[in-house]
């Protein structure tokens, strides 16, 4: 008698949409594994070294949507980030294989600091051609996709947020006059990214948080949950065993996540052999923002307990808020890509020839800040005058999510929220690509090591330019709904 009832209102449903002339929303999610071999470099600190043990698997996350017009594609690898050819040739493989186009294809990396390089083994180089692993994720993530596509079902979606603002703090600090030392270049900043903890030259943090954990959740028409993607501005948490392969929070966060939901129905969904939920955590703009509470230390912890804590926590509270969501079985899908053009930024003569003396002293010890720094100087001497940027804007029904293929400073994503002509917006960071740092211009006067020439890579007002270019994708989507 249930079943009846259940295929009754199935009709019921199909025959309202196409009275409406639209077709209910499908979803499917998938993961696919980009674990690299042992051996490979660990990228995320000034002095790669390579791997020693795979402490869990590195993924890519993917979840699809079809609203029977257009299909979008969400994909997040966990990544320290990706070269935009990684990005790329995944897309084109997509189109081939499942086609969808390039421009409905959102690739982001978690920015784990215990992965191996998909920016390729020059990773400072502009232009490049992939390498084996770059090739080996591209082509996963493809895969991944495919089985999503695969696992696509009826299924509705709803879009709520939490704030977490626990875990999240700015790491760029104001410290009392002629306490800030001299950067690499011999020049003293005002602020200083991660001061000493607990330090009593502390005075105030130099930019605001995103305490904002973005919802995303998709689930099936018996209400059985397909994937549940996040955004939440948080740098990463470090912590891992030595020369260990980690996913970070971003993968307990998962598993976590997957085990509060699916717990009860563990059974249900083996004996009908459906797919496997999918937790996603993507980084939403983390530039200046990372785990450490600067005014109050917390003392030492054992390899992946702080991780784990985090992680935990975060769960538990986006599961807090899934009870509350308004679920829909029709949504609108769009999506809008382009890529503007900006400026490298170049060393001036002066920055130029103290790099080549810097270089010329010789390597000082591994980790000489100021030969490190002279490397970068050099490499960025030699680019191109220009480049273009990959930027994109993913609409879902109410929802709006814009990327940008840099470390982002927070500010910038709550202003893109602030000023979205659509209800609820949110950024995503290092999609497409890795631009280096991206401070706002306020942020480059104080300078600091977000802001140096090699770490910063695109003109000083990048941010404006790439925020202005978001928003005007946004209008035009915003009038398509």
């Amino acid at each position: 008698m249930m079943k009846a009832l259940f295929a009754i209102a199935c009709s019921l449903t199909l025959l309202a949409c196409a009275a409406q002339g639209a077709e209910p929303l499908k979803a499917g999610a998938a993961t696919a594994n980009i674990t690299p071999s042992l051996g490979n470099e660990i990228i995320g600190g000034f002095v790669p070294f390579p791997s020693q043990h795979i402490h869990d698997e590195l993924q890519a996350r993917c979840l699809v949507l079809d609203d029977g017009q257009t299909k979008i594609a969400l994909v997040v690898c966990d990544l320290l980030g990706i070269h935009r050819i990684v990005s790329e040739e995944a897309r084109k493989l997509i189109e081939a294989q499942s086609g969808i186009a390039p421009g409905n294809v959102m690739i982001s990396a978690t920015h784990t600091h215990s992965a191996s390089s998909a920016l390729g083994k020059r990773r400072w180089e502009y232009e490049q051609k992939a390498d084996e692993y770059q090739l080996f994720v591209a082509r996963r993530i493809a895969d991944g996709v495919a089985c999503a596509i695969n696992n696509s079902r009826p299924a509705e979606i709803a879009f709520g947020s939490v704030d977490v603002p626990e875990h999240v703090f700015n790491r760029r600090w104001h410290m009392r006059l002629g306490t800030v030392p001299p950067n690499p270049f011999g020049e003293t900043d005002i602020v200083k990214m991660n001061p000493p903890a607990g330090s009593p030259n502390l005075t105030e943090p130099a930019g605001p948080i995103d305490p904002t954990v973005s919802i995303l959740s998709v689930r099936d028409k018996e209400g059985r949950p397909i994937s549940v993607f996040t955004a939440y501005s948080l740098h990463y948490v470090g912590g891992v065993g030595r020369a260990h392969i980690s996913a970070d929070y971003y993968g307990m966060y998962c598993e976590r996540l997957e085990e509060l939901l699916t717990a009860k129905t563990k059974a249900e969904r083996e004996a009908l052999d459906l797919p496997a939920f999918v937790a996603i955590m993507a980084n939403g703009t983390s530039g200046d923002i990372n785990n450490i509470d600067f005014r109050n230390p917390r003392k030492g912890k054992q390899p992946y307990e702080q991780m784990r804590y985090v992680a935990h926590d975060v769960a538990e509270k986006v599961h807090g808020a899934l009870g509350s969501l308004e679920y829909k079985e029709q949504v609108t899908l769009a999506a809008s890509y382009r890529e503007p053009t900006l400026n490298w930024r170049k060393p001036t003569e002066k920055r130029l020839q103290w790099a080549k003396d810097t270089l010329a002293a010789g390597r000082k010890n591994e980790r000489d800040m100021a030969y490190i720094y002279a490397e970068r100087v050099m490499h960025q001497a030699n680019y191109p005058e220009t480049t273009t940027v990959p930027l994109q804007v993913l609409r879902i029904g109410e929802v709006a999510i814009g990327t940008m293929p840099c470390e982002v400073f927070a500010e910038i994503g709550l202003e893109y929220r602030r000023r979205s002509p659509i209800k609820s917006a949110f950024m995503v960071e290092l999609a497409h690509g890795y631009f280096g740092y991206l401070p706002t211009p306020r942020h480059h006067k104080l300078g600091g090591y977000e802001t140096w020439l090699g770490t910063n890579r695109v003109q000083e007002d990048a941010s404006v330019v790439l925020t202005d270019h978001l928003l005007e994708m946004l209008k035009e989507l915003a009038k398509s709904g």
